[in-house]
C-alpha cells in the first residue's frame, strides 16, 4: 500500500496583503485554495484593489531612496538573517509548498534549497564586480556605477511558490530596489510566508511587498507610472502579454514563458545515466516546469533505451514519488491532450489516466507518467507545451534530424543529450538554438553565477534571470567621466 505523507490539517489560512507592514484585504474578490491531493480547502485569498496596489506601490517608493542611500554592505545584512531564519524554517515553508502546489516533500525541499543558493548569490554581491574605474586618458577616467531602479514587481507562478521568488527578490532588493510580489493567485500561502519572514529579517516595510491577486492585480502593477521593472515567470501567451504592456509604457520587463523541450538519445547514450536524467526530467514536479523535457528524440540505436524509461516511468508511485497537478482542470487538459495524441495514431506505452490514487487520496488531482511512442513532428502532443508529466517519443536516424527538430520548435528553453561522444556533444551544443543545454543532464538548470533564462518564444525581454543576469535586469549602469587635471597631450578628450 501506498502511504502518502502528507499531514491532515482543518487550519485554513486567510491570504492578504503586505502594504508596509501591514496585511490587508480590503477587497471584495476572493478565492478558495485547494490541496491538489486531496481536493480540501486550505487556504482563501483576497485579491488586492486598485487602491490596495496603489497603496503597496506608494509604501515602496517612500521607502526605497533611503534605502538604495544604504551601503551595499549594509544592505546585505537583512538578507544574511533571513537566510538564517529561512534555513531553519525549511520545513515549514516545504509544507505551505506541498499543501498549495502539489508536490512532493522532496521537490518543495529542493525548490527551496534552489530558492536560498540565490540567495547565498546575492549575499556575496560586495564581493561582485559591480563597475569598475580606468584611467583612459592622461587625468581622464572613466567609471561604472551599478545602480537601483527603484520599484520593480516580481509575476510568479504555480509551480515554484518559494523558488521563482527567491530567483528574483533577493538580488533585487539587494542592488537597491523595493520590491512587490505578485504571486499566482492558487499558491497565495507560500508568499505569505515569505512576507513574514523577511519582515522578521529586519526588512524596513515597504522594501518588500504582497499584493494578492489575478490578470487585473498584474495590469494594475503593469501600468502603475512608479514601477520602473517587471519580472515574469509563466506561460508564453502570458510572458508575451506581460511584455508588451509592460514596454509600451516604458518599463524594463524579462517575462520567461513556456517551452518543449527536446532531449536527445544517441545510439552510445550511457543506459542508467539517460534512463534516470529522462524519468526524472519529464516526471519531475509532475511535468509542471519549463524545464521539464518533454519531447524525447531516439537516434538510431538510440531507441533501445525508450523500454527501460517506460519501466523505470511505470515504477514511480504517486504521492510519493509523483507529486499532483495544480487542478482538476489541469488533469483535464492533460488528459485530453493524451486522447487527441492516441487520435492522430500515436500509441501509448504508458497511459497514466489509468493510475490509481492513493488511499485516502482519491478527490486529488492525479495523473500517473505518460509515454506516447510513434509520434509525428506535426502533431500537437509533440509540438505544445503539455505541462504535465507527459513524455513524446519521436524516432530518427541521425543527430542532424535531431537538432532539426528542435530549431523547427517555435520555444527555446533547453535541450538535453546523452551520449558518450564528446564530438557528439559539441556539435549539439554548437548548432543548438535554445538557451539552456544539458549534456546528460535532464534538466540543465545554470548554478549561480550563470545566469537563468532561455530563447524564442520562451524570453521576452533582454537579460536573463538569476546570476549575473539578475544583476542587469534589477540594476542600471551609470557611466561618468571624470577630468581633473589639465594635460598637454591632445586628444579628442581635450
Amino acid at each position: 500500500m501506498i502511504t502518502v505523507h502528507l499531514p491532515r490539517s482543518s487550519t485554513v489560512r486567510d491570504c492578504k496583503s503586505l502594504v508596509g507592514a501591514t496585511w490587508t484585504a480590503a477587497g471584495p474578490r476572493t478565492a478558495e485554495v485547494r490541496n491538489p491531493y486531496d481536493g480540501e480547502k486550505v487556504a482563501s485569498v483576497t485579491f488586492a484593489t486598485k487602491h490596495e496596489v496603489d497603496a503597496i506601490v506608494a509604501a515602496a517608493a517612500r521607502a526605497q531612496p533611503a534605502w538604495a542611500a544604504t551601503p551595499l554592505k549594509d544592505r546585505v545584512r537583512p538578507l544574511r538573517r533571513f537566510f538564517e531564519i529561512a534555513s531553519r524554517q525549511t520545513a515549514d515553508l516545504a509544507e505551505s509548498v506541498v499543501r498549495e502546489c502539489g508536490k512532493t516533500r522532496a521537490e518543495a525541499m529542493a525548490g527551496i534549497e534552489r530558492g536560498l543558493e540565490i540567495v547565498d548569490f546575492a549575499m556575496s554581491l560586495p564581493n561582485f564586480e559591480q563597475g569598475g574605474i580606468q584611467e583612459v586618458s592622461r587625468g581622464v577616467s572613466c567609471e561604472v556605477r551599478r545602480e537601483a531602479l527603484g520599484v520593480v514587481a516580481g509575476i510568479t507562478p504555480f509551480n515554484f511558490p518559494a523558488m521563482v521568488p527567491m530567483w528574483m527578490f533577493p538580488i533585487a532588493v539587494t542592488l537597491g530596489n523595493a520590491f512587490i510580489l505578485k504571486p499566482s493567485e492558487k499558491v497565495p500561502m507560500t508568499a505569505c510566508r515569505l512576507g513574514e519572514l523577511m519582515l522578521e529579517a529586519g526588512y524596513a516595510p515597504g522594501i518588500f511587498s504582497v499584493a494578492q491577486g489575478d490578470r487585473e492585480t498584474v495590469h494594475a502593477l503593469c501600468d502603475h507610472a512608479d514601477v520602473r521593472a517587471i519580472g515574469f515567470v509563466g506561460s508564453t501567451a502570458a510572458a508575451r502579454a506581460v511584455y508588451v504592456r509592460a514596454t509600451s509604457q516604458g518599463k524594463r520587463a524579462l517575462c520567461l514563458g513556456g517551452a518543449k523541450n527536446h532531449m536527445v538519445i544517441a545510439p552510445d547514450a550511457d543506459e542508467a545515466l539517460t534512463v534516470r536524467g529522462v524519468v526524472d526530467s519529464f516526471t519531475g514536479c509532475a511535468g509542471q516546469r519549463c524545464m521539464a523535457g518533454s519531447v524525447l528524440v531516439a537516434v538510431g540505436d538510440g531507441a533501445r533505451l525508450i523500454e527501460p524509461i517506460v519501466r523505470a516511468a511505470a515504477s514511480l508511485e504517486l504521492g510519493t514519488t509523483l507529486g499532483a497537478l495544480i487542478d482538476r482542470a489541469a488533469r483535464d487538459r492533460i488528459a485530453q491532450a493524451i486522447g487527441a495524441a492516441e487520435r492522430e495514431g500515436a500509441k501509448l506505452l504508458l497511459d497514466g489516466r489509468t493510475a490509481v490514487a492513493p488511499p485516502g487520496f482519491e478527490n486529488g488531482n492525479w495523473l500517473g507518467a505518460t509515454v506516447i511512442d510513434y509520434a509525428k513532428p506535426g502533431m500537437a502532443c509533440a509540438t505544445e507545451e503539455i505541462f504535465g508529466p507527459v513524455l513524446t517519443v519521436l524516432r530518427v536516424d541521425t543527430i542532424d534530424q535531431a537538432l532539426a527538430l528542435e530549431r523547427a520548435s517555435p520555444y527555446g528553453n533547453a535541450i538535453s543529450l546523452f551520449t558518450a561522444n564528446g564530438a557528439t556533444a559539441r556539435y549539439v551544443s554548437e548548432r543548438s538554438t535554445s538557451g539552456m543545454v544539458g549534456i546528460n543532464v535532464g534538466v540543465p538548470v545554470p548554478r549561480d553565477p550563470f545566469p537563468f533564462g532561455g530563447t524564442k518564444a520562451s524570453r521576452f525581454g533582454q537579460g536573463d534571470m538569476t546570476g549575473a543576469g539578475g544583476v542587469e535586469l534589477w540594476s542600471s549602469a551609470k557611466k561618468i567621466t571624470t577630468r581633473w587635471a589639465s594635460s598637454r597631450d591632445a586628444n579628442w578628450m581635450s
